[in-house]
């Protein structure tokens, strides 16, 4: 999916005098680089012994990754591994290329590592009815062809050490797809959100769209609100860099379940309230859009 600057037109996005995306590169903390593709987004972060990437973007990234790496000082062959926060295109399409880099390790949840290794689509999302029309409008505008299927050196499950960050874990998120997981760091209350959650144009945070099983990603943002982030890295829509567990708390407030957190009903005409507007903004604001 795609959103404000971050998943809006490609004609928004930076460009050289022909039009072609060029990747930007932005610092968010000493070891932790903002990749900003034209659909979607990725991240690198800095350990001693190498890089770590979140997600590859669509297929033909891999050319704007490398010239990242080498924006910040370093070489494709620095990069130590790359974790695949679910099977979508937009987060998977560049990870075979990325991989024949040198010494890799690609990793995934070990319930999306079948689709991600058969290049597959994988289960279908439940659309709500404000999805339809925006969903629509996104597959539209999918580049043609396959993409390469990616080796998976790791499956990996909730709780997992990922071995980089002073101490990475596993965060098992599903509801946006089976094996969707995002990445905690927890000494440097740093999470990577894939698309668990998203960061809309209009500045607020929200669940994830285009969801597999949407109580099930209600579930998942509710568990993400109960980190002490600071900094919340998205698959779409900006990066928070201060008190980014406070917007998500705001977010799950608002998640589509059929009760609250003690077992009582929950306000579901705010729920669906804040669902239509979300729908509204969406069909507005993100004219082109990628996978989510």
């Amino acid at each position: 999916m795609v959103q404000g600057e971050a998943l809006g037109d490609p004609a928004s996005r930076p460009g050289d005098a022909d039009g072609e995306p060029v990747t930007s590169v932005i610092e968010l903390l000493p070891r932790l680089r903002y990749l900003r593709f034209p659909v979607g987004n990725a991240y690198l972060w800095k350990d001693p012994d190498g890089l770590t990437l979140i997600d590859a973007g669509l297929p033909g990234s891999a050319p704007l990754i490398a010239d990242a790496i080498r924006q910040i000082g370093y070489q494709p062959a620095d990069l130590r591994r790359l974790v695949l926060t679910h099977f979508h295109l937009d987060h998977v399409g560049a990870a075979a290329a990325v991989a024949d880099w040198g010494d890799v390790e690609v990793i995934a949840h070990h319930a999306d590592a079948p689709f991600i290794r058969a290049g597959a689509t994988g289960p279908a999302p439940d659309l709500a009815d404000w999805e339809r029309p925006v969903y629509d409008q996104v597959m539209s505008h999918l580049p043609a062809g396959q993409m390469t299927p990616p080796r998976i050196d790791r499956e990996i499950e909730d709780g997992d050490d990922l071995g980089f960050g002073d101490g990475a874990v596993a965060v098992g998120v599903p509801g946006h797809t089976p094996g969707s997981v995002a990445i905690y760091l927890p000494r440097r209350k740093v999470l990577f959100a894939g698309d668990a959650a998203t960061h809309r144009g209009d500045g607020n945070v929200i669940c994830g769209v285009f969801n597999v099983d949407r109580a099930q990603a209600a579930a998942s943002l509710r568990k993400l609100a109960s980190l002490d982030a600071i900094v919340t890295c998205f698959g779409h829509g900006e990066p928070l860099v201060d008190a980014a567990a406070v917007a998500l708390q705001g977010a799950a407030q608002y998640a589509p379940s059929s009760t609250g957190h003690d077992g009582r009903p929950a306000k579901l005409a705010s729920v669906k309230r804040h669902e239509r507007v979300a729908g509204i903004r969406m069909q507005r604001d993100y004219p082109a859009a990628g996978v989510a």
